[in-house]
């Protein structure tokens, strides 16, 4: 599968130049900037290349026969947006009761223009005790990979602005569609 995945991505004219670091096995991997369903394609390839199969919370509506099977089957677990209360919790128990576990979020939450990321990445990582690793799709250079790591220090506003930082010369698919939170954006022209 590995070398499937490696020549796919050739075929698309994609690289993996920055790979998982090294003694890992738990992590909350930040994947940005995501604008387009492709950034799931080329990053699943990219984590094949890795035999990672990475875990995502999906909204509990995609669980429907037969694409619930499909969703499992790629690493995908339902969670109820409506009700997040708990989910954290939930997410940290699963992360702790494996030997592997790579929960995979998109920390803008959708594909759309999301003014301010969401936070749940950060708290379930500092729960688990676990890294935060920056993957990344960057469509000028058609590169993608694994980039900073960070555990949480407990600062959210710093760690976040070290986090997207990392992100400020990657391009989105749909650059329109992506922004770093406007306090971010505040803080690295001051």
């Amino acid at each position: 599968m590995r070398r499937l995945a490696i020549w796919i991505l050739g075929l698309m004219g994609w690289k993996v130049t920055q790979d998982m670091p090294q003694g890992v096995s738990k992590a909350v991997v930040v994947m940005a900037p995501h604008t387009s369903n492709w950034d799931f394609v080329y990053g699943r390839l990219g984590f094949a290349k890795w035999g990672i199969t990475p875990r995502m919370m999906i909204k509990k509506e995609s669980f429907f026969f037969p694409l619930g099977v499909v969703l499992r089957a790629l690493g995908a677990f339902p969670i109820d947006r409506g009700f997040s209360t708990g989910t954290i919790k939930r997410v940290t128990a699963l992360i702790n009761e494996s030997d592997s576990f790579f929960l995979l979020i998109a920390p803008e939450g959708t594909r759309k223009l999301a003014k301010n990321w969401k936070k749940g990445f950060y708290f379930v990582a500092q729960q688990a005790k676990v890294p935060i690793i920056c993957g990344y799709l960057d469509y000028k250079t058609k590169t993608g990979g694994m980039g900073l790591m960070l555990y949480p220090s407990g600062d959210y506003d710093a760690d976040l602005k070290k986090i997207q930082d990392f992100y400020k010369d990657k391009q989105a698919k749909y650059p329109e569609k992506f922004s770093l939170s406007p306090e971010n954006l505040k803080k690295n022209q001051g």
